[in-house]
């Protein structure tokens, strides 16, 4: 699966929200028929509210539960029969989802197996009474993305599988063509995108019931207006006129500084420009319409400019094409002219800078924040710079690493970077100040006798991986080395001179494990692990490895952090909420590719 673009359904505009189909038309969810004690067969349960103390509600997938959250992929018993759930689909690697599993909730307890035969008999299926949910003020931090999942959308079950309409115009299509930079907030996203949400918040317990109501626009606002002074009723003031989508862009005023404009989707223009006007009591501003969208401004000329405009952002072929590669463009979306930010600035540009500055004037970027069942992402690319690479770099392949590795970083063409930039790096740290990189570098040439930059490049080679095994890390035998492509001889030189310089200075040398082979050296702690970091591991045949980094066969860099293997490390000291926040974390990956002009890049939070 591509870090660019992640499946959604055949045919389907990223921009727009598809409702999915089940059984050629059939209402979404399905309706459930089950049978209860004294009910005919086929009687459709509608759903109802949750009741305090453990009371019935209906569960967004068609389940009933009573107090306590259904278990995800254990078949509930309708009226003597089992019924698969929807959701128990086969993923990319042939392993069923993270909800066909048994035991993702805990696995079912024993009176309820003693009792089996009982619930077939009656049609239902009960669960013990639920306990009061822990609130904890540090786990908004620990939940990280599920809580800006939950914050931007909620956590209500039957919105997030009932409201599956959307579409309509997005707010690039009204704001001005001439915009230098971009965001989106959308509030009503792809249906595959609300679903994962609601999977992930259901994760945390700091997020599973921070918000029990249905409109995810209600759950934003509440939580805008907490600490404000002007206290707003959500219903009375903001639902009869707002809609879902938010857009900001950044506009070239011929100043230092730029102009900007707000795009909020309304629902009836009148309401709209009442209720904001009571949001924005005390403040200037403009206000304009501009088809479904309310466009407010620093003032009004600028507002009624822009409403008039015969083009708009959307229209802009460099915008769409750089949206266009992102893929999916998930909750929210942004985009930036490196060239247009670059000429607000030109002012507090020095003249050393302006050489950098040159190599981005015709480069974009752009990216976006979306989600999946079991990880949260935030993809981009950059597109038109110049001299980011010099030809095709080798693959930062972390998949051949051994299968106990806890951690990697890969990085390829570093060997480019010193060799082109080192006369910028050496001259940097001069006019800045660094003291302490410019004694580096002179105690590098002069106690240790080192060419610079060419040895330096030799030892960092065409690719450089560091990585770090999961044996040994709870105790003093840690286990970690670099793999490097290059000269084995020539990195062997760099290493005697670091090794004679500290000896003859009275300095203890490190004691390392060395491997040469064909191009590639290899440095570890221990002669064991030497010769398994030379070898060729196992690391890309673990499903979560490949969910972490998608493209480990093309990324020029990578970085992989499986968070399952080290969580003993800082789970020890931790209690309650917070530790079963944290445990939900299983991995982070990082990578992407780098041309001449191009780079793309994939950050993802897995979850258990």
């Amino acid at each position: 699966m591509s870090a660019n673009n992640p499946p959604y359904g055949a045919g389907q505009d990223p921009d727009r929200t598809q409702a999915y189909n089940w059984n050629q038309g059939q209402p979404y969810p399905p309706q459930q028929s089950y049978g209860q004690p004294g009910q005919q067969p086929g009687y459709q349960q509608q759903p109802t509210q949750q009741l305090p103390q453990g009371g019935w509600q209906q569960d967004p997938y068609g389940q009933q539960q009573y107090g306590q959250q259904p278990q995800y992929g254990q078949q509930g018993q309708y009226g003597g029969q089992q019924q698969q759930d929807p959701y128990a689909q086969q993923n990319q690697y042939g392993q069923q989802g993270q909800y066909a599993q048994q035991g993702q909730y805990g696995q079912q307890a024993g009176w309820q197996q003693e009792q089996q035969g009982w619930q077939q008999e009656h049609g239902w299926q009960q669960q013990p009474p639920a306990q009061p949910p822990k609130k904890g003020r540090k786990g908004w931090l620990v939940a990280g993305a599920a809580a800006l999942a939950v914050v931007l959308l909620g956590g209500g079950a039957v919105w997030a599988v009932g409201t599956l309409g959307g579409g309509g115009t997005q707010p690039a299509e009204v704001l001005p063509a001439n915009a230098i930079a971009y965001a989106r907030l959308d509030l009503d996203p792809a249906a595959n995108q609300k679903l994962a949400l609601f999977q992930l918040a259901r994760k945390f317990t700091v997020t599973k019931d921070a918000f029990t109501g249905e409109d995810p626009r209600k759950a934003l606002f509440d939580t805008l207006n907490e600490d404000s002074d002007r206290k707003l009723d959500f219903a009375k003031d903001v639902d009869p006129w707002l809609g879902s989508r938010i857009g900001f862009a950044a506009v070239p005023s011929g100043k230092e500084e730029p102009d900007f404009a707000v795009a909020v989707q309304v629902k009836d223009q009148a309401q709209a420009k009442a209720g904001i006007a009571k949001l924005m009591e005390g403040d200037k501003y403009g206000i304009a319409f501009r088809d479904d969208y309310a466009l407010l401004t620093p003032n009004q000329s600028l507002a009624d400019k822009y409403a008039a405009a015969d083009g708009s952002l959307a229209d802009n072929a460099e915008f769409g094409d750089d949206m266009d590669a992102v893929g999916e463009q998930g909750v929210l979306s942004f985009w930036a002219d490196m060239g247009g930010l670059a000429d607000l600035a030109k002012n507090a540009i020095t003249a050393d800078q302006q050489a950098a500055v040159a190599q981005i004037k015709d480069a974009r970027f752009a990216g976006a924040l979306r989600f999946d069942g079991s990880y949260v992402e935030l993809a981009g690319t950059v597109r038109g710079a110049k001299g980011m690479a010099e030809g095709d770099l080798p693959k930062a392949d972390l998949s051949t690493l051994p299968a106990s590795t806890a951690g990697a970083l890969s990085v390829s063409g570093l060997d480019q970077v010193v060799t082109k930039q080192w006369a910028e790096i050496e001259k940097q740290a001069g006019a800045s100040g660094s003291a302490e990189i410019k004694q580096l570098i002179d105690q590098a040439k002069s106690q240790y006798g080192l060419n610079l930059p060419g040895d330096l490049a030799t030892v960092l080679g065409k690719n450089l991986t560091v990585a770090v095994d999961s044996e040994g890390l709870d105790s003093d035998q840690i286990k970690a080395g670099l793999r490097v492509a290059t000269d084995p001889a020539a990195a062997q030189a760099v290493l005697d001179k670091v090794q004679k310089a500290m000896t003859a200075s009275g300095q203890p040398a490190p004691q390392l494990a060395k491997v040469s082979g064909d191009g590639v050296y290899t440095v570890a702690t221990s002669d064991d692990y030497a010769k398994k970091l030379a070898g060729e591991g196992t690391l890309g045949e673990s499903e979560t490895f490949r969910t972490a980094i998608p493209d480990a066969g093309e990324a020029a860099y990578a970085l992989y952090v499986d968070l399952d293997k080290v969580e003993n490390l800082y789970l020890a000291d931790m209690q309650g909420d917070d530790k079963a926040n944290l445990q939900v974390l299983k991995a982070v990956g990082m990578s992407g590719k780098v041309t001449d002009t191009e780079a793309t890049f994939s950050l993802r939070v897995l979850f258990n």
